[in-house]
């Protein structure tokens, strides 16, 4: 069988074009005259597009439920919490501090891990003093976040940074306009544009060769960025590289993605790569040896039914066909993923400058 369009997958790998003639025969649903395909390969796979949405749909139903079942967003904070390295959770998503964040952002709050993800960063520049006039913070691949304008409202100045277009490693996010550019990153919900403008500023940097006149920030925070930079090694360094920015006493914030459940095997050297335990460990071990402090490693995951629910490909915007809008308007939310066959979730990790 052809691979229905919705079914295609966004990363380098195996087109059914490339497979044997006589393996893609017995793939197909139907026969050359049209009735069905009967033979034991395919009766172990042809139902499988099927259980996909079926576990898919559940999870995100599950997810909607929960969701609606928390109590009134709170009308208090920001809360202090214990900042630790760690990964997002669902007791973390119904938590007052991710809550609200995301009532100060102006988003849904859903049981999703890219919310986590900017509640973390912003949790973790309040609660280290950072969050207020005259602070300077710079962002690194920033896409179309909303951060740099919801900081600049609180008279922070920011730095926002991606890619050069013209950049091969570029090519996926320029084609889907995602990089960052100075009116990318304006939002006009948080700021006015003359005091955007006067505190935010732009520039191309690449990650894994920081340039030497960006320094004297008091924070700095990239949001699922360095798994982009071609290499798990690569990823490693500028987590330590980024530290360079910092004035004494500053805080960087990062997260990335988490293969949280094999320990033995994992993606590196591709465009998106997978950072495991030791991986962070390694992290910590190379800030701690210059002198950083490091928020404590917790690689706790969670046991909340949102944790064990594992989304699987195809992802909506993969999706192509009649209903694709209708299925996916109550959003597709999950806290944990599969990424080229690995369990993943997001991983944060904060470090100071003493």
């Amino acid at each position: 069988m052809s691979s229905p369009s919705f079914l295609a997958r966004p990363t380098p790998g195996i087109s059914q074009a490339e497979l044997p003639d006589e393996l893609r025969s017995l793939l197909r649903l139907t026969q050359s005259d049209a009735t069905p395909n009967i033979n034991a390969l395919n009766e172990v796979l042809r139902d499988l597009t099927a259980m996909k949405f079926n576990i898919k749909f559940f999870g995100y139903e599950m997810a909607r439920k929960l969701a609606e079942q928390l109590p009134p967003a709170p009308t208090g904070g920001p809360y202090e919490i214990e900042l630790l390295s760690k990964p997002s959770t669902q007791a973390d998503l119904e938590a007052e501090w991710t809550r609200y964040w995301t009532a100060q952002l102006g988003v849904a709050h859903v049981f999703h891990r890219k919310l986590w993800e900017l509640a973390y960063v912003l949790q973790t520049i309040w609660q280290s003093g950072n969050m207020a006039p005259g602070k300077r913070g710079l962002g690194f691949g920033c896409g179309e976040e909303p951060l740099p304008s919801y900081l600049a409202a609180k008279g922070c100045h920011i730095t926002v940074t991606d890619l050069p277009p013209d950049d091969q490693r570029a090519s996926g996010w320029a084609t889907t306009a995602q990089l960052a550019s100075l009116d990318k990153a304006y939002k006009e919900q948080f700021i006015d544009r003359a005091s955007y403008e006067e505190r935010v500023d732009f520039r191309y940097v690449d990650m894994t060769a920081i340039p030497d006149d960006v320094r004297g920030y008091d924070f700095c925070w990239s949001i699922c960025a360095f798994e982009h930079l071609g290499s798990i090694e690569k990823g490693i360094s500028f987590i330590e590289n980024s530290m360079d920015v910092l004035v004494s006493g500053g805080v960087s914030v990062h997260t990335t993605e988490f293969n949280f459940i094999d320990d033995q095997e994992t993606i590196d050297n591709w465009p998106t790569v997978l950072f495991q335990k030791q991986h962070f460990r390694e992290m910590a071990r190379r800030l701690e040896a210059k002198g950083y402090e490091v928020a404590p490693l917790n690689f706790d995951v969670g046991s909340a039914p949102m944790d064990k629910f594992i989304d699987i490909p195809p992802y909506a915007h993969d999706w192509h066909f009649d209903q694709a809008e209708s299925w996916a308007a109550g959003g597709t939310p999950h806290v944990k993923l599969a990424v080229d066959g690995f369990l993943a979730t997001c991983f944060g990790i904060i470090a100071r400058k003493p």
